[in-house]
């Protein structure tokens, strides 16, 4: 049995372990209303410039000079997968959700017979992955400077690696995973193809929504513009997919937190009760001694 002392200093542990996990989740809290705002606001315009680039490409897919972005290397056979995740852990199940869901997307391509590839966005799933999936990775992006204020220009270097990766060569389909933010307790994996960029096969809707989009006449023409705007939609994306990741990695931090206080709440009750308990023993014990002692004289 511990002695009182030894109870007491777990009680004191336990206690600034729930003040300190209790801070964190206040820090979370108002973290993810900003983050929160940057996604909600970030998903018109990546929604818009991706049915753009899916209005045009609907018109090139199939002629001669299309973008390679566009109908990519007519194979399947290498595999590039681009890895986002968070620069610190104590967010819950955030970051293990989204190795898990590659480590088995890497399995089924390699039933398949594939080649994988893996870039890796934030420390913590580089980490995870390098200890079964070291030699597959070809590249890894540090986000703990662009982590404090995320901008469009922490996402250029991502997408600009992969252009040029793919111009070169180097892979055939290109697929984004990150988490998709719902709420604060429900972040979603998703898993997003980039190149060659998908084509949606339904045409467009009015803004109304009540029937087919006009015929527009561009200049110049569509595959000119799409040379300048897939790039474009393939930096918008990993962007948008950045600020999606900040807000879930804040959501899940934040809930995460909040059972870590709780669960510290419970533990120092059952402390309590047991350190009375065990104090109350001592104190009988001393009083059975004494009353012996004083019939023994």
């Amino acid at each position: 049995m511990p002695s009182l002392k030894d109870l007491r200093i777990r009680i004191a542990s336990v206690k600034s372990t729930q003040k300190i996990t209790k801070a964190m989740k206040m820090v979370a809290a108002s973290k993810l209303r900003r983050a929160q705002e940057a996604a909600i606001a970030a998903r018109p315009y990546a929604a818009k410039i991706e049915g753009m680039v899916g209005s045009l490409a609907r018109s090139v897919v199939g002629q001669e000079g299309a973008p390679r972005l566009l109908v990519g290397t007519g194979s399947e056979k290498v595999h590039l997968l681009v890895v986002a995740t968070a620069e610190r852990g104590l967010c819950g199940a955030f970051n293990s959700s989204i190795v898990r869901a590659v480590r088995k997307h890497v399995m089924d391509l390699r039933q398949d017979g594939k080649e994988v590839k893996i870039v890796t966005v934030g420390k913590k799933g580089r980490d995870q992955l390098r200890r079964d999936l070291g030699p597959l990775m070809v590249q890894h992006f540090d986000m703990s400077a662009a982590s404090r204020k995320l901008s469009f220009e922490a996402a250029a270097p991502i997408a600009e690696y992969v252009t040029k990766a793919f111009e070169a060569g180097e892979f055939d389909v290109a697929t984004l995973f990150y988490n998709h933010f719902k709420s604060a307790i429900s972040q979603i994996v998703t898993m997003q193809q980039l190149v060659p960029c998908p084509v949606p096969e339904t045409a467009e809707t009015t803004v109304g929504g009540n029937g087919p989009s006009a015929v527009y006449e561009y200049e110049p023409d569509e595959a000119g513009i799409l040379e300048a705007l897939l790039p474009r939609n393939l930096a918008m994306q990993v962007y948008k997919a950045l600020l999606e990741n900040a807000a879930s990695e804040q959501g899940a931090r934040m809930a995460a937190m909040d059972n870590a206080t709780r669960n510290a709440g419970d533990m120092i009750n059952r402390l309590t009760i047991f350190y009375n308990r065990t104090r109350q023993a001592y104190i009988t014990k001393e009083l059975i001694e004494i009353v012996s002692g004083a019939e023994a004289l």
